[in-house]
């Protein structure tokens, strides 16, 4: 696949299935898309989660571009004028299709949730990153999110303690709540809400927004 003109790719990946992914994939889509930007969303899980989240969504709001990758998964039809493309992988992605998606990519976002099973199969896959080229070279930078996590709590402490060894800090974390689900249902995000149904999840977000924005 080829990055076409000014477009930037954001991979959305963890191998443990349940983590957060399509939450985030489809929210960030959303904000970038709320922006007045053209974003364009990969969706590389068999269960197209993030494809039948974008089916749902109401015509008024900001577009959203699907990809056509069901004909071609190595050579999708990407649109010539995409400001972001967002990569929402699915669980177990490794070998082959984790080493293309890492090439493609400008900013890696691994969401965790501070549990052993969660940090167990975080590590391992964090291990693989670290062994990729295109990773050493910095040529993508990694962001961990806390998902469905409490920063108070011993629980964030345990995950922030977990991430030193990789040298990786917890960008921000997103709280366990029903909006992004109610959200979801309606092919929305909690971007496209009432500011009194996210006034406790916006400020959250702002930390990944900024680091996704730089270069």
């Amino acid at each position: 696949m080829r990055v076409l003109g000014n477009m930037r790719t954001i991979l959305v990946a963890n191998p443990k299935g349940g983590c957060g992914k399509t939450t985030l994939a489809t929210n960030l889509a959303a904000y970038l898309a709320g922006q007045n930007q053209r974003v364009g969303m990969w969706d590389l899980d068999r269960q197209k989660s993030s494809l039948g989240w974008l089916a749902l969504r109401p015509a008024e709001l900001p577009t959203i571009s699907r990809l056509d990758a069901e004909r071609n998964e190595t050579h999708p039809d990407i649109p010539d004028d995409n400001d972001w493309l967002v990569l929402d992988s699915p669980a177990g992605m490794h070998g082959k299709n984790l080493a293309h998606a890492l090439k493609l990519a400008h900013k890696i976002i691994v969401p965790v949730q501070p549990s052993v099973f969660d940090m167990a199969a975080t590590r391992d896959f964090l291990d693989r990153l670290m062994e990729e080229k295109t990773v050493r070279k910095h040529k993508a930078f990694i962001g961990v999110i806390g998902m469905r996590v409490d920063p108070r709590t011993r629980a964030a402490a345990t995950l922030e303690q977990f991430l030193t060894q990789y040298d990786l800090p917890v960008l921000t974390y997103l709280r366990d709540t029903m909006v992004y689900v109610n959200a979801a249902f309606n092919g929305k995000s909690i971007f496209d809400l009432p500011p009194h149904l996210t006034e406790r999840d916006l400020p959250q977000w702002q930390p990944l927004i900024e680091w996704v924005k730089t270069t």
